[in-house]
């Protein structure tokens, strides 16, 4: 108690930090990214494997801890000076510091957007026990978002656990109280559920992944019954302008999917962010 006593005297210092958090977490959530899909492939391909009695291949040489991070071109492994978050990718003018190879901007960009939604959250929920929730749930979001946008995949080991803990979360009523936090899970999977058996009926395939209706319902066990629908409306908007968006710069074609999951997130953190208040007035100019 002292401490978060000590943290809110001392808010604006507090911000710096979390800002520093942010980015040091933004660094791990990129080897989240990266790494994670193609371990559960590997996974995946080893399952198969042995229900097929094949010969099985080795797992990778690498998890989610180690090794240290390394260019992608020429192998070498980054020392700490080479992978300090956001400074090293500016110092070195987005190059590997040895082969000069240029660096994928998603690592900056993850890293400051984790540094500046964190902040956000502090500042909305200042020192408590909520605002440690909130970043939580943010730096998943992030993951969800980014792991999405690059392999159309919403890993059950990332949703699940974290509907539990929204669900564990709703026996001290961070948010919302056990029953709404149980009738939310159940009301954002359902919802998801009869849309997409509706939509498979009419055209004969499918349209949406089951991985999106338990991303929506990991949100209902965090926010309620209350705030599904509206993030269901408001990423379903934000679905169709950018797939017209892309479909005028012809950078999609018209049978082309795109991930929902992404626009699930960013619904889903506009309501961490500001409840259902934000969300109803986006839909009502709507």
């Amino acid at each position: 108690m002292q401490i978060i006593s000590f943290l809110q005297f001392h808010f604006y210092i507090t911000i710096v930090a979390i800002a520093v958090i942010g980015l040091i977490v933004g660094s791990f959530l990129n080897v989240v990214i990266v790494r994670y899909p193609t371990l559960l492939a590997a996974r995946w391909r080893r399952e198969c494997q042995e229900y097929l009695n094949l010969p099985v291949e080795p797992k990778p040489k690498f998890n989610l801890a180690t090794p240290r991070s390394q260019c992608p071109r020429c192998k070498k492994t980054l020392k700490i000076r080479h992978n300090l978050p956001l400074i090293s990718y500016l110092t070195l003018r987005g190059r590997c510091a040895y082969c000069h190879e240029k660096i994928s901007p998603l690592y900056p960009i993850v890293e400051l957007l984790c540094a500046i939604l964190s902040v956000a959250i502090v500042i909305r929920y200042q020192i408590s026990w909520q605002a440690l929730a909130g970043l939580l749930l943010t730096w998943v979001l992030i993951v969800l978002f980014f792991i999405d946008l690059k392999t159309q995949l919403l890993p059950d080991a990332i949703t699940l656990p974290t509907l539990w803990f929204g669900l564990s979360l709703s026996l001290f009523y961070m948010f919302v109280s056990p029953y709404q936090a149980i009738f939310g899970a159940i009301l954002g999977y359902g919802l998801l559920w009869i849309t997409a058996a509706f939509y498979q009926l009419i055209r004969k395939k499918e349209g949406m992944g089951r991985g999106d209706f338990k991303m929506v319902s990991m949100l209902g066990a965090w926010f309620g019954p209350g705030i599904v629908l509206n993030v269901l409306l408001l990423s379903v908007f934000l679905g169709l302008i950018t797939s017209f968006m892309l479909l005028a710069l012809k950078k999609i074609s018209v049978k082309q999917p795109i991930p929902f999951g992404p626009f699930i997130a960013v619904a889903g953190w506009i309501s961490l962010l500001s409840g259902p208040v934000l969300i109803h007035k986006l839909i009502s100019y709507l």
